[in-house]
């Protein structure tokens, strides 16, 4: 089976292309910060389109932070705030080397440490019981429970819950790809549809790309697979270095690249569209499969919610999954893959593993869905994770010693924290387990067990005094360290 058509860059909305056209002169230096830009009227006339049109590419300017409004006076440029450092990455010799992957057993001990109840959660990518919508979504459960009847013990062979695929694919129209329910699978997570996808096109000893700093359940899939990893060097604002990436694709015979373009794990980094487009094209035009992993997209902190890669995918090579486990039910283990001309392969894997994805869990979330429970969570979830990570980012900045820099992720809840060169992440992690405290060490998120000066913040947790204590202590066991 092979993958819909995606929408190429002439099919953007029309007031995005009036914006990107104005963005390139902002940032091109045509139009300087505290400048007036032109009238909605001028920009009208001049692109050729409504003055509602002209109204939404202003909007989302300003939504981009580019401009400003002032009353009774126009759009101007925005006079940009000099920004906070980002984390100056340790970064893998471009495309150098080609790395078994062996990161099985840090991934055990952090999971063995969030198994703990007394120790504070803050080294998973999970949300906290707390803060998911479990009332709402027991009630869709036990609704479903009834309704079925026998048929909610029954297996729902792949490619899974025709509800629910429906479901998913009016969400990824909104995130620019268009699907069609049949070219979606069900998976028991989407760790499952990660492995599936590995699986179905490599076998031991490919070579697959991956990012730098990349998550950890991704390079322990491929580690369990006997799978090599080639390191690309990842921006911490703008995802995989392309450049990086071509000189891999010419110096190894690389049979796949799986990339988290929208709020990459641990770094929060959002690929720009653009890069996206290039990104899909580059590999395409070598035949090379796409694995875009997107369990974050959902949780932008902006009002947008960022397109897909899988948007500008063509030849059916982009194999996208997603999941429900870090925006709504971890535990129920559902989520998906929409895998393009690899749709046949990947359903006889399926049925090979674990066969179907429990049923009333896939119904129950079709429900929550269908009846607008979702999307009244998400706004809020939204607005409590882009107000949590920048309240946990600024206390470890003020808490942690001097040097040490942190990510600023539009989307998402992990933070990807750089400490001065004299701390060991590792090290780190075994002080921090005495105080109760869970953390990430840099280490898990490389094949090679680099970034030790490094660790991974989770911010799904409610802001507390506990958590306020819980990073002042690791701030002082760090510095202990220098």
């Amino acid at each position: 089976m092979t993958s819909s058509s995606s929408a190429s860059a002439s099919s953007l909305p029309l007031y995005q292309e009036v914006a990107d056209k104005l963005a390139r002169l902002i940032q091109g230096g045509v139009l300087r910060p505290g400048e007036k830009i032109p009238s909605l009227r001028k920009v009208s006339g001049q692109y050729g389109v409504s003055l509602t049109t002209a109204i939404q590419a202003f909007i989302q300017l300003e939504d981009r932070g580019l401009v400003e409004g002032r009353p009774k006076s126009g759009f101007f440029v925005r006079v940009q705030p000099k920004p906070i450092k980002e984390p100056a990455f340790q970064r893998q010799p471009a495309a150098s080397s080609i790395t078994q992957v062996s990161v099985g057993g840090l991934q055990s001990r952090l999971f063995d440490a969030a198994m703990v109840p007394r120790i504070l959660p803050l080294g998973g990518a999970v949300p906290v019981p707390e803060l998911l919508p479990m009332v709402k979504l027991n009630r869709s459960l036990a609704a479903v429970a009834r309704r079925q009847g026998k048929s909610g013990v029954a297996y729902d062979m792949p490619p899974g819950s025709e509800v629910l695929r429906r479901e998913i694919v009016k969400r990824t129209l909104n995130a620019g790809a268009t699907l069609l329910p049949q070219e979606v699978i069900t998976t028991c997570g989407a760790t499952e549809a990660l492995m599936l996808c590995l699986r179905a096109v490599t076998q031991p000893g490919s070579v697959v790309a991956v990012e730098s700093p990349a998550y950890f359940g991704a390079l322990h899939a491929l580690e369990e697979l006997g799978l090599r990893a080639v390191e690309i060097p990842t921006d911490p604002e703008h995802g995989m270095d392309l450049d990086a990436l071509e000189v891999a694709l010419t110096q190894h015979d690389i049979s796949a690249c799986l990339v988290v373009p929208n709020f990459s794990n641990p770094t929060g980094s959002l690929m720009p569209d653009a890069h996206k487009r290039s990104l899909v094209q580059m590999l395409a035009e070598r035949e090379v499969p796409l694995i875009e992993d997107d369990v974050f997209g959902e949780l932008h902190h902006g009002p947008h919610r960022p397109h897909l890669a899988k948007s500008y995918d063509e030849k059916g090579l982009v194999m996208l999954c997603g999941s429900f486990s870090k925006s709504l039910a971890p535990g129920y283990r559902v989520g998906w893959v929409a895998p393009g001309r690899y749709y046949d392969r990947i359903k006889a894997l399926k049925l090979t593993t674990t066969l179907a994805t429990p049923t009333l869990p896939e119904l129950a979330i079709a429900d929550f869905l269908a009846n607008g429970g979702y999307d009244h969570y998400l706004r809020s979830a939204r607005a409590f994770y882009a107000a949590n990570t920048k309240r946990v980012g600024q206390a470890i900045r003020l808490a942690f010693p001097e040097g040490t820099q942190v990510s600023q992720p539009q989307g998402g809840f992990v933070l990807w924290v750089e400490m001065p060169t004299g701390v060991d992440a590792l090290r780190l992690q075994d002080e921090a387990l005495a105080h109760e405290i869970n953390i990430a060490p840099g280490p898990m998120f490389s094949a090679n067990q680099g970034y030790r000066n490094c660790v991974r913040i989770s911010c799904g947790v409610p802001w507390t005094e506990r958590l306020h204590h819980a990073l002042q202590t690791l701030g002082k066991l760090a510095a202990r360290q220098m």
